[in-house]
């Protein structure tokens, strides 16, 4: 999770919302990124997303069992949906996102429909996540 949170210190650094992930297989890190749509022109491009890129190139699968992602906020919906469609076996979550996380804040985790099921954790580094998103919107505020 700490070099989840150095990603998301990367994003906020060129504006983009401080969002950082990793994943990792074993001992390895397989992918990586942080949030960076505005910067790529991509409403796809969110640090998750960013990471299985990442990992599915280096693996040369899109496939990714036994791997755990580590995340500093909650996974949205599209997020979440690759999550799943990858097949990584874990996400580790620092903190809950009550009006745009999927995972736990709106309980697609938890459905029973899902094809493919995931561990998930969260409050791992809680408050360092948060304070990351406090303090880029509270600036943002600020500025407007």
């Amino acid at each position: 999770m700490r070099k989840a949170i150095v990603l998301a210190d990367e994003a906020a650094a060129v504006g983009e919302v401080p969002v950082g992930a990793v994943l990792v297989k074993g001992q390895a890190l397989i992918g990586q990124g942080f949030n960076q749509p505005r910067l790529s022109h991509d409403p796809s491009a969110h640090a998750e997303i960013i990471a299985l890129r990442d990992a599915a190139l280096q693996s040369a699968n899109y496939r990714l069992p036994g791997s755990t992602l580590y995340v500093t906020i909650e996974p949205c919906t599209m997020c979440f949906g690759a999550l799943i469609h990858s097949r990584i076996q874990r996400v580790v979550i620092g903190a809950l996102e009550p009006k745009a996380g999927a995972v736990i804040s709106h309980s697609l985790g938890d459905s029973a429909w899902l094809n493919h099921r995931i561990e998930v954790s969260y409050g791992v580094l809680e408050d360092e996540c948060r304070l990351r998103m406090r303090k880029f919107f509270d600036a943002r505020r600020n500025k407007n």
